[in-house]
């Protein structure tokens, strides 16, 4: 039989561990006061830098919702609108109403607003919900299905300000930084999730590739249903993409449109030539300040007053834009919307420039494309390519029916003839015909490559076919 033999404690060790108890609560007490008086009056240890960053970047984030009206010819129509859909009731007799949501995000006090194209496309009505709960309808100002972005004004209740947002530097990306994405989906509050950032451009490595999304941010912070068109911002607080999409059969897979496509988008959509049709002839960066001229077209009103690639923009009209958005709305606004004073720095040193803006259409619609290749254009339209029976006519590229060609000119000697359709040059399409008088005349003095189709009948045969051709652009 084993005999367990119990061990007598020192009659000391009791007293050492209460000692030691009491002495470890007076510690802990001490502590756990000397952490409140630290969160009292020292920094919060709670405030961490992604905390701080959402502190700096919610007040800017919008729930966008939309109304579109949809046609419909239905024989149970009237017994929908008076019984099963509400939205029924709240449509024109013979549509409906679909409606949708995303986010959005404030890039300028006046209130402009950045979201995804694709979330304001069909839209007929457009609100946003602000964080501090107001409701107010905007306005589209510009809007860019190829790089998914949209630009939104908000329709303001007097002389209201808003909480815009801090752009990020274009390149200033860290690969496995961290990152935040916010959204305000179905408007009910600030959404954030944050994850790293994957890959700083994803292109498709195969001509097969499913995912066309060349570029785009990666990230593995989710991006949640109503969140497409919110900010992703890195603990800065500053804006580094537009939320966009998630591929739904992978976990932690999300991307975003980085901010230099993005100012891209703006600086190509936000200009006196695509709002207001007003030739201004050089493009500014939308990205942080001070904003700077990186493209000026020759012999534009820009070239000719002397602003330069690399000038930066310090005043516009007298006043200082503290954005991208506002220097085009000083350039586009006011009394005297035809003539622009610059204050520009060049090297160090201060020079002022006027600039004069020509209206686009009596400029280059007034014989321009006849005067420099012999041509006479115009919109290549469904009526015309059903008359002509053209099959290669493609509602979504834009052409341009050749309908003249003047005798002893350029595109005579190249034997250009009425009936082709020109629909590129040097290899890029021009959405109107203004952009092709001022793609044309951007080479003057050179030659051009012009890609035509032409339609050749022989009998009872018509024969369609492409041809490129040098043209000298006098």
């Amino acid at each position: 039989m084993n005999v367990v033999e119990k061990r007598a404690w020192p009659a000391s060790f009791g007293g050492v561990c209460l000692a030691a108890a009491v002495q470890l609560l007076g510690v802990s007490s001490s502590t756990s006061a000397e952490a409140s008086s630290e969160g009292q009056g020292q920094a919060d240890v709670r405030r961490t830098p992604t905390v701080v960053a959402i502190e700096r970047s919610m007040p800017s984030v919008v729930n966008i919702a939309t109304e579109e009206l949809v046609p419909i010819r239905d024989p149970f129509e009237r017994l929908l609108r008076d019984f099963f859909d509400p939205y029924h009731r709240q449509a024109p007799r013979g549509s409906r109403v679909n409606k949708n949501l995303g986010s959005g995000v404030i890039v300028d006090k006046d209130g402009f607003i950045l979201t995804n194209a694709h979330v304001t496309r069909r839209a007929s009505r457009i609100w946003v919900k602000l964080m501090d709960g107001r409701e107010r309808e905007c306005e589209k100002v510009v809007s860019n299905l190829r790089s998914d972005i949209a630009l939104l004004k908000i329709l303001p209740d007097g002389d209201e300000q808003f909480t815009p947002i801090t752009f990020a530097e274009d390149d200033d990306l860290r690969l496995g930084e961290t990152v935040i994405a916010l959204g305000n989906p179905f408007g009910l509050g600030g959404s954030v999730s944050q994850g790293i950032l994957s890959s700083k451009n994803r292109r498709p490595p195969i001509e097969d590739e499913q995912l066309d999304i060349a570029d785009w941010l990666q990230t593995d912070a989710a991006i949640n249903p109503g969140n497409s068109g919110g900010p992703l911002v890195n603990l800065r607080g500053e804006l580094i993409g537009i939320n966009v999409a998630i591929i739904q059969a992978g976990q932690g897979i999300g991307f975003a449109i980085p901010v230099r496509q993005v100012s891209t988008a703006l600086s190509e959509a936000l200009t006196p030539e695509g709002v207001r049709n007003m030739w201004f002839g050089a493009r500014v960066s939308a990205g942080s300040l001070p904003l700077k001229i990186i493209e000026v077209e020759p012999e534009s009103p820009a070239d000719l007053a002397g602003l330069r690639v690399g000038d930066r923009i310090l005043k516009v009209k007298g006043k200082a834009p503290r954005s991208f958005i506002q220097f085009s709305a000083l350039l586009m606004r006011g009394e005297e919307t035809q003539k622009a004073e610059f204050t520009v720095d060049r090297d160090g040193e201060e020079k002022s420039v006027t600039v004069h803006l020509i209206p686009e259409d009596a400029f280059f619609n007034a014989g321009l494309i006849r005067r420099l290749t012999g041509l006479k254009l115009e919109p290549h339209t469904a009526r015309h390519a059903q008359a002509m029976n053209d099959r290669g006519y493609d509602p979504s590229t834009p052409q341009y029916l050749v309908t003249e060609v003047k005798s002893g000119s350029a595109a005579d000697k190249a034997q250009i003839t009425p009936g082709e359709v020109l629909w590129a040059i040097d290899g890029k399409l021009a959405p109107d015909v203004v952009a092709v008088a001022r793609a044309l005349y951007a080479r003057k003095g050179e030659s051009a490559t012009l890609t035509l189709r032409y339609r050749q009948r022989r009998g009872y045969v018509i024969r369609y076919g492409n041809y490129d051709v040098e043209l000298p652009i006098q």
